[in-house]
Parts: structure tokens; C-alpha cells; sequence
């Protein structure tokens, strides 16, 4: 910014030139990633009417304010998708305001039978006289919950959970790991949590991909095992071919 200003002839001297920026903290390091325990041990402790924002998080990789502004029409319970349209922010007023996701990070989140039959399960118990256009969590006065409504929520939960640690945000590491666990690329695991660009996923998530070296010693062990579970005969080279 003071470059700009300079190059513009704004200022004279950018008051920054020399300034040294502190060093930042490497991302293995900087993140907090939840357990398979802990996330089951949030989920069991979470009210009813919270357990399904968690579970939005943890399995869909949605961030506090995308999941606060779902409604019912944003799940498509036949296709086992959620559209992320829209995200949710707190006004000054201690109101609502209603924007695009974070950096036009719109999307579709392919999901789980099963977490879909979480929160289909909670719309029939708690919202089944709603309509489809009606948000999915309400805070005060039929808006949808801002970010300390849910804070509050949160911390009850991580405290009944004992992972008084952990932040949200998390659980989108968490449901990150699983994908790269589960070997998805650097664009699948971009696409499904909306960021701007590969490079962001990678300066996050890099130290999460298995290495050259871990990917050549897997598929050794996989070789291995495949050749150690052959029945005990003699392999001709012709019958190898």
C-alpha cells in the first residue's frame, strides 16, 4: 500500500522501507487438527439444534458463516450435494448482513448420505413447519445466527466435549485432512472448500500430502503384500507375461 502511494506520488518516503515483518509460523504448526475422537466426542456433546451446524463443518468443510446461511433449499437431499451461495456477517447494529462467501468462493459440496440424514433428521424434529427458503439455523428475530451466536454455542460444546482447545474453524482442517487422506488432488480438495486459488490450498495443506518418498515406500508395501499373499507356486517368467 505505501508503494502504491509513493509510485503515486501521494507520499514521498514509504515509512515501511526497512522495516523487517515478523516471522510467521509454519502451517503444520499454526493448525490445530481435531482427532476422529474428538470430532464424535463434539458431536455427541452439541445440542440437538447445533449438533447438524457441527457436523456441516466437519463433514462438509463449510466455514461458520457459509453453514449460518444455508437454508433448506440449499441441500439437495437426492443428489447428496449443498450449494454454498451465500455466507453470513455481523453487522455493527449487532444485526445480520446477508453477502457472497469469502473471496466469490461459491460452490457445490458433494456429502455424505450420512450427513445429509443428520440434518434431514433435524429439519423433520425442529424446522418441519418451515418452508424451503427458511434458514436452516435461526438466531434472534428469525435471522440467521452471526458469528458470536454461534461462538456462544460453540463453546458450550467444546467445553462438554472437554476439547477446549479446538476452534470451529477446525473442523474444516479436519474434513480437509480426511480428503487428502482419502487421496483427492490439490483442485478436488480447492473446489470442495472454495478457495481462490491451488496455491491457497497448498500453503495450507501442504505438509498434509504424503511425501515422494512416503507415496514410494506405500506402494512398495502394497507390492509387498500383494506378492506375500500369492498362493506358494512357481511364477515362469512366461507366465508373468
Amino acid at each position: 500500500m505505501f508503494r502504491g502511494a509513493v509510485r503515486d506520488r501521494l507520499i514521498g518516503v514509504d515509512p515501511s522501507e526497512g522495516v523487517r515483518l515478523p516471522r510467521t509460523r509454519r502451517a503444520e504448526v499454526a493448525m490445530s487438527l481435531p482427532s476422529p475422537r474428538q470430532v464424535a466426542a463434539l458431536l455427541k456433546s452439541a445440542d440437538p439444534r447445533f449438533r447438524p451446524f457441527v457436523a456441516l463443518c466437519a463433514f462438509a468443510g463449510l466455514r461458520l458463516g457459509e453453514a449460518a446461511a444455508l437454508r433448506a433449499s440449499d441441500l439437495d437431499f437426492e443428489r447428496g450435494k449443498i450449494s454454498v451461495s451465500r455466507q453470513v456477517q455481523r453487522e455493527n447494529g449487532r444485526g445480520v448482513e446477508i453477502r457472497a462467501p469469502k473471496y466469490g468462493s461459491e460452490r457445490v459440496v458433494h456429502v455424505s448420505d450420512e450427513l445429509l440424514s443428520l440434518v434431514k433428521d433435524y429439519i423433520a424434529t425442529y424446522r418441519q413447519n418451515g418452508v424451503a427458503s427458511r434458514w436452516l439455523f435461526e438466531g434472534s428475530a428469525g435471522d440467521p445466527p452471526h458469528q458470536n451466536t454461534v461462538g456462544y454455542w460453540w463453546r458450550l460444546t467444546r467445553t462438554a466435549a472437554r476439547c477446549e482447545e479446538l476452534r470451529l474453524h477446525d473442523l474444516r482442517h479436519f474434513f480437509a485432512s480426511g480428503l487428502i487422506a482419502a487421496g483427492c488432488d490439490v483442485v478436488a480438495v480447492q473446489r470442495a472448500l472454495g478457495h481462490s486459488s491451488a496455491t491457497v490450498t497448498l500453503n495450507t495443506y501442504a505438509h498434509l500430502w504424503p511425501s515422494a518418498e512416503g507415496r514410494t515406500r506405500l506402494e512398495s508395501s502394497r507390492l509387498f503384500a500383494d506378492v506375500a499373499g500369492q498362493p506358494d507356486e512357481l511364477v515362469t517368467n512366461r507366465e508373468a507375461a
